[in-house]
């Protein structure tokens, strides 16, 4: 296949519209599992925040509730009542027991137990006085030793302070919540009230997994949605914005923060209002699908590239057809050169032309291939064959009736009538085909070669109540009622017998021909009937008239089969009748005679010389097959003949078309008329010579000698076109740029030789323009 045939656009717009087929699907279908997976790997990973962040949760609440607890039992252990702490003695297990509460919570940095109005704090470590220990060992960055005493003092509900920097005694720094707890708990008047720090890494610890290995941010927020602790991997979220998540309820969300699309799961305390969230940018989720969208990069090139293939297969396969019936039509233009190649890519448009063209073309052939057909029943009859059935459905043509038989008309014309042709013409196309409902009738008329002959195939049905002859009497008589009363002209009619088989129409062709042939002793106008010409003036027997004419007339036209048919009829009548031997000789001699003479009167003179094979018989037998014989070699002369006169007529028009085509009032009529011949008869046979019809072959042979003139004179355009005949000058230009590509001017621009010639096309030029 070569790179030319994928140049066109026709077979271009066939491998396009396959690949879009299957490729819009594919990538629809691609995005659809591609997303799909990132969003159930989204859905994954948002679930299991969702549970961690519920075990975070259960984990913080578990260990705040831990330190309620604490915080009740130091309200109610009597070793740590104010008296028992301050006792010089006792105050050492009253610091022990906070040592073991301490011990009991993992998340407790330390605590304290500090009673209202008083300067003294107690811890694990020992008793020290509140101002020195805010002041020296615990420094918040942001809750100042005044602050922190009064609410110590004054607190009544339990308060978590947010994680904020602690400076120790040691110069080392750690992010501590604060969470203090008044005690008694749930009175309305507190005697003291226990401090738990706690270091936010140890909140935040629990925390980590959730993440697990995305880049974002975790956050616990209190029931007032201030930030308790935080856990930033990554770019944090401004600070402007971080209350928009504490307003989350429990859930998955989706929120535009920092101009990132983040991903946020929240999850609410139900025991002490607090909020936890995760915040992870979205596109980290399709980052984690990357193997897959590997694959499916892989995949989906290996599935466009075999889709490629395959539509361009599809696609040729598809074309493939088209393009052997361009190069079948193209193949006959080139051999008729009646119309230019197709332009690139415009196949089926060209195809469309093409056929429209061809119909056309058929349109104007139909005529001759009709009345051509009708010829072949006349002399054939109607063939038993699937081929001809078609035709017959092909050009309209319909033998239903129950008779059949064939009517010949020969014209003679009234005195002083002027366009005979004209009146010819008229009656033909009148008799093409012709419905008489009346009688149940209907005719085909045929062009016979003869120029003022014609005849009519008839199809009739059956009339129970009148005879068949009586039928064809009147069908006859309202065609000749038809023609007299549309034309000028005097139709003399034979008629032949009518037949129930339309296989015998060609008997019924040479008895309707042979009927037509007493026109000459019954006048003009007459209609003959074959079977009124049968019978014998007496009764002795011999042969019957109709015989011998019906066997002359197909020695005429060149028909053996019915030549052979009336031969063996005539012989097969003789052996049936009880004859002598001297009239069986007289008979059979004149069957002989028959023959000769018509032989004579066709010009067949060399068939003289062998009489005497003829006259010497021994037999019925042996006779019929020398009148066969001598039968045969007539109609084939004949034939030939006939082929020759046609060929030679033919020779004499074209030499004729070709003296007078510069003559503008030439034409078919015209030209027919001064030939003795039918214009429809000239047509077909002008076309069966030449390849074109009568007006093509004119107008080439003025196209070529504009041409020749162009090239080789320097004559005006107008000039020349007036010399070959043609009037119409704007109309011939127009024509000859549709067939060459080329105004006159132009083509004698590009081809001619002399300088004069190039200068009268300039000439040319500005006269048209």
């Amino acid at each position: 296949m070569s790179w030319n045939y994928f140049r066109s656009k026709l077979l271009l717009q066939y491998i396009w519209s396959y690949i879009l087929i299957f490729l819009i699907p594919l990538v629809v279908l691609t995005i659809f599992i591609y997303q799909n997976a990132v969003n159930n790997l989204r859905s994954e990973i948002e679930q299991s925040n969702v549970n961690q962040l519920n075990q975070v949760k259960l984990n913080i609440d578990s260990r705040m509730t831990e330190l309620r607890d604490i915080a009740s039992r130091i309200a109610y252990d009597e070793q740590l009542t104010p008296y028992m702490i301050r006792h010089p003695y006792y105050s050492r297990d009253a610091i022990s027991a906070l040592g073991k509460y301490k011990a009991n919570s993992s998340i407790l940095e330390e605590l304290f137990l500090f009673y209202r109005n008083s300067h003294a704090i107690y811890s694990s470590k020992g008793m020290t006085n509140v101002d020195v220990l805010f002041d020296q060992y615990y420094l918040f960055e942001d809750w100042s030793k005044k602050d922190i005493i009064k609410e110590l003092e004054t607190e009544l509900y339990p308060v978590v302070r947010p994680a904020e920097s602690v400076n120790l005694s040691m110069n080392i720094t750690k992010s501590m919540l604060a969470y203090m707890i008044p005690i008694t708990p749930n009175s309305s008047s507190p005697h003291g009230t226990v401090l738990f720090l706690m270091e936010e890494s140890k909140l935040t610890g629990l925390m980590d997994t959730i993440l697990n290995g995305f880049k974002g941010n975790t956050y616990i927020f209190d029931e007032k949605g201030r930030v308790l602790t935080q856990n930033n991997h990554g770019e944090p979220i401004p600070k402007n914005e971080i209350h928009l998540l504490s307003e989350l309820g429990s859930g998955i969300h989706s929120l535009k923060l920092d101009n990132r699309q983040q991903s946020v799961v929240s999850v609410k305390s139900s025991m002490n209002g607090w909020t936890y969230v995760t915040a992870m940018p979205s596109e980290q989720f399709f980052g984690r699908v990357f193997h897959i969208q590997t694959f499916f990069m892989l995949a989906f090139a290996v599935v466009v590239i075999a889709g490629i293939l395959a539509a361009v297969f599809l696609a040729r396969k598809q074309y493939h057809p088209i393009h052997d019936l361009m190069e079948f039509a193209l193949l006959n233009e080139e051999a008729s050169a009646a119309q230019p190649a197709p332009k690139r890519g415009n196949e089926l448009e060209w195809i469309r032309k093409t056929l429209h063209d061809y119909s056309a073309r058929v349109d104007i052939q139909e005529p001759f291939a009709r009345n051509q057909f009708l010829l072949m029943l006349l002399k054939h009859g109607k063939l038993d064959n699937p081929e001809s059935a078609h035709i017959m459905e092909m050009i309209g043509i319909e033998l239903t009736g129950k008779y059949y038989f064939i009517i010949a008309i020969s014209w003679d014309e009234y005195p002083g009538i002027a366009d005979a042709l004209q009146h010819r013409q008229q009656i033909v196309e009148l008799l093409e085909e012709i419905e008489i409902p009346e009688y149940g009738a209907h005719a085909y008329g045929i062009e016979l070669p003869h120029f003022d002959q014609f005849a009519l195939i008839v199809s009739m049905n059956e009339d129970s109540r009148i005879s068949v002859e009586h039928q064809m009497e009147q069908i006859v008589e309202a065609l000749r009622i038809i023609v007299m009363e549309s034309t000028h002209l005097i139709p003399s009619i034979g008629v032949g017998n009518a037949y129930e088989d339309a296989a015998l129409l060609n008997q019924s062709y040479i008895e309707s021909a042979s009927a037509l042939e007493y026109r000459m002793a019954n006048g003009k106008g007459s209609i003959t009937y074959f079977n009124k010409l049968s019978h014998t003036p007496n009764d002795t027997f011999w042969i019957a008239k109709d015989s011998l004419l019906k066997l002359t007339q197909s020695l005429k036209q060149g028909n053996d089969t019915v030549a052979m048919q009336m031969i063996e009829a005539i012989f097969n009548k003789l052996k049936a009748e009880r004859v002598s031997i001297s009239l069986l000789r007289c008979i059979c001699f004149d069957i002989m005679n028959t023959l000769l003479k018509t032989a004579s009167e066709l010009g067949l003179n060399e068939l003289i010389r062998d009489i005497p094979s003829f006259t010497s018989f021994e037999s019925l037998e042996e006779l019929e097959k020398k009148l066969q014989l001598l039968a045969a070699h007539i109609c084939e002369q004949v034939e030939r003949n006939s082929e020759n006169e046609q060929l030679s007529l033919m020779d004499s028009v074209i030499a004729y078309v070709d003296q007078q085509y510069t003559d503008y009032s030439l034409s078919l009529e015209a030209t027919a008329q001064k030939f003795s011949i039918s214009s429809s008869y000239l047509s077909r046979s002008f076309k069966e010579k030449t390849g074109s019809n009568f007006s093509q072959y004119i107008w080439q042979r003025r196209m070529d000698e504009v041409i020749r003139q162009l090239l080789m004179t320097s004559d005006p355009l107008k000039d020349i076109i007036v010399r070959v005949g043609y009037l119409d000058t704007p109309n011939f230009i127009r024509k000859f740029k549709k067939e060459m590509g080329y105004t006159p001017g132009q083509y004698r621009k590009l081809h001619a030789s002399s300088e004069q010639a190039k200068a009268a096309a300039d000439a040319d030029d500005e006269s048209i323009s």
